[in-house]
């Protein structure tokens, strides 16, 4: 079944716009350094900036990307916000993905893909 479920006022995304989503968020190489980061332990921005060299600017960009597509969430923590998998099953879900491709020889690119501009 591929079609949006509607709760009262939510609205949750078919299975294709989810798996979708995840693809779009998986496109750029930053955004897997922070989910993967994220996966070890939720962080601040500035330490997940610091630890993966880019600006802060840059980094709320990637931030804000991965939000919009259910992966992280924001933690008020204080004065400051810190960022964390929307659900633990994420982190496990990266490290199945990590393994079912590690076939895959690192000289082979997605060549389908990069006609289309998405690698």
């Amino acid at each position: 079944m591929n079609s949006c479920i509607v709760l009262g006022v939510l609205t949750l995304a078919s299975d294709i716009d989810v798996l979708a989503r995840f693809g779009r968020a998986l496109a750029d190489p930053i955004r897997c350094q922070i989910l993967l980061a994220l996966r070890e332990a939720p962080a601040h921005p500035s330490d997940l900036a610091e630890a993966l060299e880019i600006s802060r600017t840059r980094l709320s960009n990637h931030l804000a990307c991965l939000r919009d597509c259910g992966l992280v969430v924001a933690v008020p923590v204080g004065r400051r916000t810190r960022y964390e998998l929307s659900d633990p099953r994420l982190g496990h879900a990266l490290d199945d993905l990590r393994t079912a491709v590690v076939a895959v020889a690192a000289d082979r690119t997605c060549v389908e893909a990069e006609e289309e501009g998405c690698c």
